[in-house]
């Protein structure tokens, strides 16, 4: 195991520690909001009350709008091949509209639909790093606007304990008090990032981390189609303390599909969570372990490295539905109110393709966020994090015999583990309304030694109500 992952496992293993010596949280979870930001920065003056009486009425109401342009430096390239990123100097931006549209049906009950706009690239059409830079970017870009229902899903809370201090600062629920203890079931489509591996510090790529890998564990393939969603149905059990999750959701037709596999008995992918909750000091603290099967249409890198051998192989009889593990570990800790760290390991097995995140095997993260009142700005953030990660020696044979990967492959190759440098700062100009510039260098990208390092440069304006 790499040093760094190796010192990396000591730090979240100390933080587990904690699980039977921390005294139990009083509040529940804190997590960074996907879609919005909370309604008091709503663009409009006067805006949140009005939204606030929607929902009384079982309405609701939310939205945002980000656009990130960002541009790569020119960088040392000898040579590059179909899935490498451009070496000459270039620019990108993407775009992306949410509306975030909810009815409330009975008690505890809600139906929520997101309907989203979306447009742009990302650097090389998203292709040439395994830690892409900017999570905005879906692996389908466009030129012209594209409208979709990114979400559409049925909610139903129930309520354990008799209490109300549950809190949750999901973006596509209802304001108002929660049962501290309680079960919540969703069936629909959804991102799995919704609910799992969240981090405090590095979720959100609208208001945080723009990488993907500081996003979600780089190395655990999450059920997605080529814009980040899928269908399936999440049980969570939480009381502030403890929660509990479970999800079950469609995988993807082929590697970097738009569809879906229509054979749910077939493919699929099975995920559980555990986390733990904490007050140390007074300052909140979380661990999350994530276990994860994904059961795919695929084939083995080892296959495939001698089918490049063969012109005239039959790629189709290579791929039989295989079962691939993914595990991840988070954690996440206030140091002050203004201060926090957080780590993050990923790991699959590497024999079969990766096939719906992105190709890496194993992962290792880490970082720090300080929010701005000692020079004046309390709610601006600035953040650093990085990430190491690298691919099994059957993915690295197929990439060196010249294989094509669906985000990475330069036609040969000279292992090493891929590293991503990132720096931001985020800054509120008025309510509802964030600008930020983000600076990323990567190291060795696509895991090849002979290209980079890279440096790219990135604003993000983000408006919200």
């Amino acid at each position: 195991m790499p040093a760094v992952m190796a010192a990396l496992l000591t730090l979240l293993v100390a933080l587990a520690g904690l699980l039977l010596a921390a005294p139990a949280a009083r509040a529940q979870r804190s997590v960074a909001a996907p879609i919005y930001q909370p309604n008091f920065d709503a663009l409009i003056e006067g805006g949140e009350e009005w939204l606030a009486a929607l929902e009384r009425q079982g309405w609701l109401l939310r939205g945002q709008m980000t656009t990130v342009v960002q541009g790569a430096l020119r960088f040392h390239a000898p040579y590059a091949g179909p899935n490498s990123l451009s070496a000459r100097q270039g620019f990108r931006n993407t775009e992306s509209v949410d509306l975030v549209l909810g009815r409330r049906l009975w008690h505890d009950a809600e139906l929520i639909a997101v309907p989203s706009l979306t447009r742009g690239f990302g650097l090389s059409n998203s292709v040439g790093v395994a830690a892409f830079p900017n999570g905005e970017a879906f692996r389908l870009g466009s030129r012209d606007p594209y409208l979709f229902m990114s979400r559409l899903f049925i909610r139903q809370t129930i309520e354990i304990s008799a209490d109300t201090e549950g809190q949750d600062n999901d973006p596509m629920r209802f304001a108002g008090p929660l049962a501290r203890e309680r079960i919540t079931l969703t069936l629909g489509k959804v991102s799995s990032w919704d609910f799992f591996d969240d981090n405090r510090y590095a979720h959100d790529a609208r208001s945080q981390f723009l990488n993907w890998a500081l996003v979600g564990a780089g190395a655990f393939d999450f059920a997605a189609d080529a814009r980040g969603f899928t269908n399936g149905a999440v049980a969570e059990w939480e009381n502030g303390t403890w929660a509990v999750r479970q999800g079950l959701f469609m995988v993807a037709r082929r590697a970097n599909a738009l569809s879906l596999d229509p054979h749910f008995f077939r493919g699929w992918q099975w995920l559980n969570e555990v986390d733990r909750f904490w007050q140390l000091g007074g300052q909140a603290g979380a661990v999350r372990f994530i276990t994860g099967l994904s059961r795919t249409f695929s084939a083995r890198w080892d296959d495939l490295t001698a089918a490049l051998a063969t012109p005239d192989a039959n790629l189709g009889l290579l791929r039989h539905y295989r079962v691939k593990a993914n595990l991840a570990m988070n954690a996440e800790q206030a140091l002050s109110p203004t201060l926090g760290v957080f780590a993050r390991l990923g790991w699959n097995d590497g024999r079969a393709q990766n096939w719906m995140f992105t190709e890496q095997d194993w992962s290792a993260s880490a970082g720090v966020a300080l929010t701005g009142p000692g020079w004046g700005r309390p709610e601006d953030t600035l953040g650093f994090g990085f990430n190491v990660g690298g691919i099994s020696n059957q993915h690295r044979r197929f990439l060196a015999a010249g294989g094509i990967g669906f985000i990475t492959g330069d036609g040969r190759l000279r292992y090493a583990p891929e590293a991503i440098l990132e720096t931001y700062y985020d800054a509120k100009v008025i309510h509802g309304l964030n600008l930020a510039a983000n600076l990323q260098l990567v190291a060795n990208p696509a895991y090849n030694a002979e290209r980079g390092p890279a440096v790219v440069l990135g604003l993000r304006a983000r408006a919200a109500f």
